[in-house]
């Protein structure tokens, strides 16, 4: 049976967009996601999945793809459906939250470190509640 997940995302995503809101995400990072990872803050990224700031955004059932501008760069994300903490609308909060999973490799490892964050030497943080902030 496919999780209902994908399809909030995807209604959440419409909504934003139809009130004219930008729609962000919060993802939890792990080795399957691909994102920029000088990006990534305490495990996780918020990334604008607004039409202006995607191109090519599909929302499938397993996976979100979509190519975004980085500081002028170029860069495919990857982000797997389950590992999106939250999706909501940067002007006034209102969105959902999830429980993102860990994905095998990332569970054995019980904290050890996100992939490309390896040479800090610090463990990434437990999994914790997903919260909102408000990003300005």
């Amino acid at each position: 049976m496919v999780s209902t997940k994908p399809y909030f995302l995807r209604a959440v995503y419409e909504w934003c967009v139809d009130q004219g809101f930008t729609p962000y995400l919060t993802v939890a990072v792990d080795t399957r996601t691909r994102v920029p990872r000088e990006y990534v803050r305490d495990g996780q990224i918020v990334l604008n999945v607004g039409p202006d700031a995607t191109h090519q955004l599909v929302i499938d059932n397993d996976q979100i793809t979509f190519q975004a501008r980085f500081n002028g760069v170029a860069f495919p994300v990857v982000v797997p459906v389950d590992a999106v903490a939250a999706i909501y609308a940067k002007e006034n909060g209102q969105g959902m939250a999830f429980e993102p999973s860990l994905s095998s490799d990332e569970a054995s490892a019980e904290g050890g470190p996100v992939s490309g964050d390896e040479g800090d030497g610090k463990p990434a943080p437990q999994a914790s509640r997903p919260h909102l902030t408000l990003i300005k």
